[in-house]
């Protein structure tokens, strides 16, 4: 278990916590309220700046409620590199609202996650042919 520093713009806003014994994500609320117009996209800050661990990145996803808001996450998932650590590096969230009516997020409200993810970081050493056989492409496993 590592021991993280993190910063909280609104100190009025507990420190993040794993709500299960078995989470891998630790939840992350809104320190505003945001209202988003209908097929909008809505910044939310999340209150926090995080000293993420040498050779580790910060997965951000949506909790999987979120959709309830009538919210997605406008790029799927969020990378947060190791390097985004400033005083001023609040973590934020994208959103989309994808219904017909105003959507507003309340001060407070538990709408994003993140996991702590190990990497690899690579060199490429380009190659005429692959060795393995090709599979098909893209999708080629079948629909079942």
């Amino acid at each position: 278990m590592y021991r993280i520093k993190i910063k909280r713009f609104d100190k009025n806003f507990p420190l993040p916590e794993y709500k299960t014994k078995g989470a891998a994500g630790v939840d992350f609320s809104t320190r505003e309220t945001i209202t988003v117009k209908p097929g909008k996209i809505g910044v939310i800050p999340l209150n926090l700046a995080v000293a993420i661990p040498k050779g580790h990145f910060m997965l951000l996803c949506a909790r999987s409620s979120t959709y309830k808001l009538g919210l997605t996450m406008i790029n799927g998932v969020g990378v947060i590199d190791s390097d985004f650590c400033g005083d001023g590096d609040e973590f934020k969230f994208a959103v989309q609202n994808f219904t017909k009516k105003t959507v507003t997020v309340e001060r407070g409200t538990r709408i994003a996650q993140g996991i702590f993810v190990k990497f690899t970081r690579a060199t490429w050493q380009e190659v005429g042919k692959m060795k393995a056989k090709t599979r098909g492409g893209f999708g080629s496993t079948g629909n079942k």
